[in-house]
């Protein structure tokens, strides 16, 4: 995702659609049939890229379970893959 911030307005048509200006959706790496979901505090919304924010809300109800397990770095992980592929593929 981009980290420059920028403004843009649209409109809003008589059925409540929105479309999102383009440089929007480059900024939130959203593309033709993706899904985004509407976070609304007070008066203010965010537009999130919903597969971004699905995985962002399952890693902050994950946090620390790795650690639990042993998985303490990213090389951990992946051999926890590999070898759990080589298992389902015996």
């Amino acid at each position: 995702m981009s980290a420059t911030a920028f403004v843009n307005d649209a409109r809003v048509m008589s059925k409540g659609q929105v479309t999102i200006p383009k440089n929007v959706r480059a900024a939130l790496g959203i593309n033709t049939g993706d899904r985004v979901t509407f976070i609304v505090d007070g008066t203010n919304v965010r537009v999130v890229n919903s597969a971004v924010y699905a995985l962002m809300k399952f890693q902050e109800q994950m946090g620390g379970e790795a650690e639990k397990t042993g998985l303490m770095s990213e090389d951990d992980v992946a051999e926890w893959i590999t070898a759990s592929r080589r298992e389902e593929n015996t």
